[in-house]
């Protein structure tokens, strides 16, 4: 009873006009940024979370969640007009979505994706409501060594299995933990990595790093690549279902709700394995398999669902433990960051009134969000009209401000610029955004809990492992390095026996 009477009073505090004004505005920004091609949900966030700064943290972060989902809506537009995903948990949705588009039914494309992600996020942040606290039990119960083991986890995961390449992966969270140590060492006093600059003492703020390697390397590779080929947009009409559509829908629906939660939940989770693995569900499940690879309406159905659900899970280890596990939670986590305000099993405690506030925002977003997807559908497929030149122009100035308003520094401009060229050249060698984001934000943490825990065992080397939470951990650590290994020796064909 007592998270239900948080979460109403919560709901209490979302529904003044004030935030029912903001969280419109987030979810109709959110959408309308996460639709233009080539911007997922994280880049979205990420380009768009300096407005927040002038607010208070729980105007902020309310009109934030709106962000957070909307840049989730709008990925399934592009996806399925343009087959342009803008991340990889959207390619999914773009394999049956865009050929159900070419064939005329990019309304019930689009409109499977909203409602389904409309049930997906409503189910997925109720299950948010219910296992948080749980987890935040648990989590006041571990140690330091407990939270290096899996910040360590959080490492691998982001490398090694959401990565196309091991080496590429660790490449880029190497980057990212230097980055990460750049200032002045909060226990010994000495300057790290500065060159000399006094300005770098306090190290690079978070918010410029995310904006230039996701919005400025973006924007610069967009620009290295351009095509003066105006890309066709298929008209949407009206989008609506039949009953034939909904009765083909409410199940995967369903069942891809089931698949996307956990795995956005779990450290090693991440919204591509449960949409691949939606669609092959609902390939296998399905009574009409001549239509898969044609336009089937359960391959947009499922794994749409399963890429919202997704995102509601990512929450539950960003608020519970403070571990993003991948870009969009990276994001969100800055957000708290701004304020001052670290994610964690105290943060229930300290900060109750704005947690619930969050997650009260997050059914009222998802909400609004289907009353605009549904209607303003064909607007949105307008704005991929915009010529990629001014599109990006626009990106550039909004990031500059954005790293300006920061910390009012100019400086920070030429970190943008620089921040912006290293994002070119990851994108130019294919080496993944995530592992850094996630390095630069969680390896100052990870060295705070790895000093932590050497003073307790008084520098004894042993105390980095602690109990049995971090054994359990470390063991899939182990199993995720070697997998690839084991793996080739199970599927290694046996010679025929000799008789």
């Amino acid at each position: 009873m007592g998270d239900l009477t948080n979460l109403l009073d919560g709901f209490a505090n979302v529904v003044t006009p004030t935030n029912l004004l903001l969280a419109l505005v987030g979810v109709i920004v959110g959408t309308a940024v996460g639709v233009l091609p080539g911007i997922g949900p994280a880049m979205t966030v990420a380009l768009l979370l300096p407005i927040t700064f002038g607010m208070g943290p729980t105007q902020a972060l309310i009109m934030f969640a709106g962000i957070f989902y909307g840049g989730m809506y709008g990925g399934s537009t592009t996806s399925i007009l343009l087959n342009t995903p803008g991340e990889s948990s959207s390619v999914v949705t773009a394999i049956e979505g865009n050929r159900m588009a070419k064939a005329g039914r990019a309304a019930q494309a689009l409109a499977t994706a909203a409602i389904g992600s409309f049930v997906a996020g409503t189910i997925g942040t109720l299950l948010l409501v219910l296992v948080t606290p749980v987890v935040v039990t648990f989590a006041i119960s571990l140690g330091p060594p407990d939270y290096l083991a899996m910040i360590v986890l959080a490492f691998i995961a982001v490398t090694a299995v959401l990565g196309s390449s091991r080496v590429r992966g660790f490449a880029a969270l190497l980057l990212g933990l230097v980055i990460g140590v750049i200032g002045i060492d909060k226990v010994t006093g000495q300057q790290r990595l500065t060159l000399g600059m006094p300005l770098l003492a306090d190290g690079i703020d978070v918010v410029v790093v995310a904006v230039g390697i996701f919005a400025v390397g973006e924007a610069l590779w967009v620009a290295a690549h351009l095509r003066r080929v105006k890309s066709q947009v298929i008209p949407v009409g009206q989008p609506w279902l039949s009953r034939q559509d909904w009765r083909r829908s409410w199940k995967p629906w369903l069942r891809g709700t089931a698949l996307g939660f956990p795995f956005g939940a779990l450290p090693v989770g991440g919204a591509e394995i449960p949409t691949f693995l939606s669609y092959v569900t609902e390939r296998k499940l399905t009574k009409h398999p001549e239509e898969f690879g044609r336009g089937a309406i359960e391959g947009v159905a499922g794994p749409e669902a399963a890429n919202n659900a997704s995102a509601a899970g990512t929450l539950v280890p960003m608020l519970a433990i403070g571990l993003p596990t991948n870009a969009t939670a990276a994001m969100m986590l800055l957000a708290f960051q701004s304020y001052g305000i670290q994610p964690g099993p105290l943060l229930f405690q300290r900060e109750s009134t704005l947690v619930w506030t969050l997650i009260a925002s997050l059914f009222v977003g998802n909400l609004l969000l289907l009353v605009l997807n549904l209607p303003l559908a064909p607007a949105w497929a307008k704005l991929l009209r915009i010529p990629r030149p001014y599109l990006y122009a626009g990106i550039l100035f909004f990031a500059s401000m954005g790293a300006y308003a920061v910390n009012a520094q100019p400086f920070d401009l030429f970190l943008l610029a620089i921040l912006g060229l290293l994002g070119f050249g990851m994108r130019r060698f294919g080496l993944p955004v995530l592992p850094l984001i996630v390095g630069v934000i969680l390896g100052p943490i990870a060295e705070r809990q790895g000093r932590m825990a050497l003073q307790l065992s008084g520098g004894d080397a042993s105390g980095l492992i602690g109990g049995p939470v971090s054994f359990v951990v470390y063991a899939l650590v182990a199993l995720i390095l070697i997998w690839p290994l084991l793996r080739k020796v199970v599927a290694r064909p046996r010679e025929p026996s000799r008789v």
